[in-house]
């Protein structure tokens, strides 16, 4: 099972945001359960639940993990292909996020854009790289800063300015015809207090989906 797995396809994206298939997401990602298992535990009939089973299995959401007997019956167990799941753009690809279109360093729009089309160029590169059976080469930095005011907010982002774009101008060779480009992504925003983030994610809590999002969330 994958830590996380992008959704590139709409068909797939509408799929996993069902809420009850999202519920049996949640189930399938704690580990492997049966038709009959998962009736029980969401509360429905076995037929239903194995209705809504066979669309995820369709999509890749879920995969058979094995088989066995009870009674004269064979059951299938299966297992959601991934712990959590993000959804790309490219299945809104008629409106995806553009950060071309503007550029505003301090819009938290703009981050949000510029957010989506991490989702979604990475989302591409892990897609072909799996099926070319390769890594991928890329590197994040994640963390957290207090300021004391607004002023030093401002201080250190025109520094974090001036380090990157020195760091850019010494190692971008723009001729080197066997180079390869990068995309450089380097945000600050406030970070989300504890009862924001409850309230941000009650919805899918109702619904108790597994991680799923849509990449303008990211």
């Amino acid at each position: 099972m994958l830590d996380v797995t992008v959704i590139e396809d709409p068909a797939a994206a509408a799929v996993s945001l069902d809420p009850i298939r999202g519920r049996l997401l949640a189930e399938l990602a704690a580990g492997p359960a049966s038709a009959a298992m998962l009736a029980g535990r969401v509360g429905l009939p076995r037929q239903k639940v194995n209705y809504h089973l066979k669309a995820l299995e369709r999509h890749g959401l879920v995969e058979l993990a094995g088989e066995r007997r009870k009674g004269n019956v064979t059951e299938r167990l299966m297992r959601a292909t991934a712990a959590s799941y993000v959804i790309s753009p490219l299945a809104l690809a008629a409106v995806q996020p553009d950060p071309e279109r503007f550029r505003d360093q301090l819009s938290a729009r703009w981050l949000l854009a510029v957010g989506a089309r991490l989702v979604r160029d990475v989302g591409a590169l892990i897609t072909g790289a799996t099926k070319a059976r390769k890594g991928l080469a890329t590197y994040a930095l994640d963390g957290a800063v207090r300021f004391a005011s607004a002023a030093e907010r401002a201080a250190f982002i025109e520094e974090l300015t001036a380090g990157v774009s020195a760091l850019v101008r010494k190692y971008d060779s723009p001729d080197a015809e066997a180079g390869r480009d990068h995309r450089i992504v380097v945000a600050v925003h406030p970070t989300l207090k504890q009862t924001e983030l409850e309230q941000s994610e009650q919805p899918e809590q109702s619904a108790q989906q597994p991680g799923v999002r849509h990449a303008q969330g990211i």
